[in-house]
């Protein structure tokens, strides 16, 4: 997949149960949104993505959004977009403000990494 599919207040849910899931919030309006866009894009095509994961972008100035903003009270307390989430079958496992592939390709690495050993007591 290239592209960064578009999740809206009808597809949000499902998205978020995939395996790897990695949410990007922003506006029509944020220039570093769209070229946070740009970037994800050329990530999407690139061999550093991992091919378990999926990409999306909610445009929150969009309509039919309330049942996501019900849903994640701690959305109003968002001051710095893109906002980028990262999800492991439904439960949020990531999250950081502010764009940069790379920075997405690293912290799912170790994500990754971290989901694959063994849990200690």
């Amino acid at each position: 997949m290239t592209r960064l599919e578009a999740i809206d207040g009808t597809n949000w849910e499902a998205f978020l149960q995939g395996d790897w899931s990695v949410l990007v919030l922003g506006k029509t309006d944020c220039d570093h949104c769209a070229a946070y866009s740009e970037e994800l894009e050329a990530f999407q095509a690139s061999p550093e993505r991992p091919p378990a994961v999926r990409v999306g972008k909610m445009l929150l100035d969009r309509g039919g959004l309330a049942s996501f903003k019900r849903a994640n009270p701690w959305l109003s307390e968002v001051d710095v977009l893109p906002y980028t989430l990262i999800y492991r079958s439904g439960k949020k496992v990531g999250e950081f403000a502010g764009g940069g592939a790379e920075r997405l390709r690293a912290r799912l690495t170790r994500l990754a990494a971290d989901s694959a050993s063994p849990q200690r007591s």
